[in-house]
């Protein structure tokens, strides 16, 4: 939703692979055929990401380098504000890790 998929959709429209990194699958999805009927582009992916859990960002990272050939864009987009005070099964605040941490890490793994 939002600016997020505003720049999936512009670069959809410019004939770019692109893949929606989301949280939720339901949701994702629907943003991933919403923009294929926007666009014509049928190279518009969903792959699910949750950078509030650094397994779950590792496990992004290591399938996109497994399976996309190059990556020239990368949006680092999400993010969370007003959540409770609450500690990851990592043992890292939440609100912390999704904004900051996940991306942070998320980069560099894909920096190679």
């Amino acid at each position: 939703a939002g600016i997020g998929k505003c720049v999936a959709t512009d670069l959809a429209r410019r004939n770019a692979r692109t893949i929606l990194a989301c949280r939720s699958r339901e949701r994702g999805q629907a943003a991933v055929e919403e923009i294929r009927a926007a666009t014509g582009n049928p190279a518009v992916v969903l792959r699910l990401l949750d950078t509030g859990s650094l397994a779950s960002v590792r496990a992004f990272a290591s399938a996109v380098l497994r399976e996309e050939s190059r990556l020239d864009v990368l949006v680092n987009n999400a993010g969370v504000t007003g959540l409770p005070f609450a500690i990851t099964s990592e043992g890292l605040e939440q609100t912390f890790t999704t904004n900051y941490l996940g991306p942070f890490l998320l980069t560099n793994l894909l920096l190679g």
